[in-house]
């Protein structure tokens, strides 16, 4: 299979356009994938206190070494450090250490505190193998935390990948080998160099509404509409049916999360990255089916 996500320039200093990755060809692959497609697209009912989140981890995962760490925040946006703007800030990761103590003195810079101030979504992560903590903060422009936080994961890395090789599933031991590859899956980090993408969904996929949409990109950090901080941009999304304009999203706060209520039937998702300008640098597409609720099936 194919991973390379579908990417071409159109021409230099233009609008790049993606095709979004498609579902595994494989049959058992496929399956496997779709086991997991509520999880990730699930939209909490409840208040949460932890609106930070590792979009593609979760607490025991198996991974080798790079690894893709995906960042999401709901109710705030992202703007890189030293810009500031109420309700927004940057991602740090915390590497095998506790949160910080005072919450208002800067988060450090070392090893184990990864500062993304230039509003990035996510990493390509090298780490040793063995056993790691994760955690996520957010913090303001100074650095300074505002104890929004995600819950701290505990990871295994078993390895490099130019040593290890892609976990494979065994049709006779399906469960468990569906999570190894699964995990490993999503942390693969992708080939394009620039990219804006939907961390959460493949074309093709069935959704049951409300859903949640994780937005990324590759090769530009996030900021506010109107900023003009170089290489930054803001995201926006269009819905379309039967290729008739139905919604609009200008996510123009430097939001990276959005939530779609749609009816049932079939969508076309264009998802584009926006220069604060408002002309277009990145666009990707995406067929989404949205299923009654009584209909949609673990598959």
């Amino acid at each position: 299979m194919n991973h390379r996500l579908s990417f071409s320039v159109i021409a230099p200093l233009l609008c790049s356009f993606a095709v979004a990755r498609p579902l595994p060809d494989d049959p058992l692959e496929r399956r496997c994938w779709l086991q997991f497609t509520a999880d990730r697209t699930a939209v909490s009912l409840f208040a949460d206190s932890t609106p930070v989140t590792f979009s593609n981890l979760r607490d025991g995962f198996e991974v080798r070494s790079p690894l893709w760490v995906e960042f999401g925040i709901r109710g705030m946006g992202v703007m890189p450090a030293g810009n500031k703007r109420e309700k927004t800030g940057h991602h740090h990761l915390l590497i095998d250490t506790p949160l910080p103590a005072s919450v208002a003195e800067p988060i450090p810079f070392s090893d184990k505190h990864r500062h993304f101030g230039k509003g990035q979504t996510a990493v390509a992560l090298e780490l040793s193998p063995g056993q790691h903590s994760l955690r996520l903060l957010f913090a303001d422009h100074e650095h300074r935390p505002y104890y929004v936080f995600s819950r701290k994961i505990n990871i295994m890395v078993t390895g490099g990948r130019k040593v290890l090789p892609k976990p494979k599933i065994d049709p006779a031991r399906f469960a468990d080998t569906c999570q190894a590859w699964y995990q490993d899956e999503v942390t693969t980090p992708p080939e394009a160099d620039r990219l804006v993408y939907v961390k959460n969904l493949r074309d093709g996929e069935t959704v049951v509404s409300p859903f949640l949409l994780k937005l990324g990109v590759v090769g530009l950090g996030v900021a506010a509409e109107k900023s003009a901080i170089p290489d930054t941009g803001f995201f926006q999304i269009d819905v379309r049916q039967n290729r008739a304009p139905l919604r609009n999203l200008r996510l123009s706060d430097g939001q990276t999360e959005a939530v779609l209520d749609l009816d049932a039937g079939d969508y076309e998702v264009d998802l584009s990255f926006l220069a604060s300008n408002g002309k277009p640098l990145l666009r990707s597409q995406l067929q989404v089916t949205v299923a009654r609720r009584q209909m949609v099936a673990r598959q």
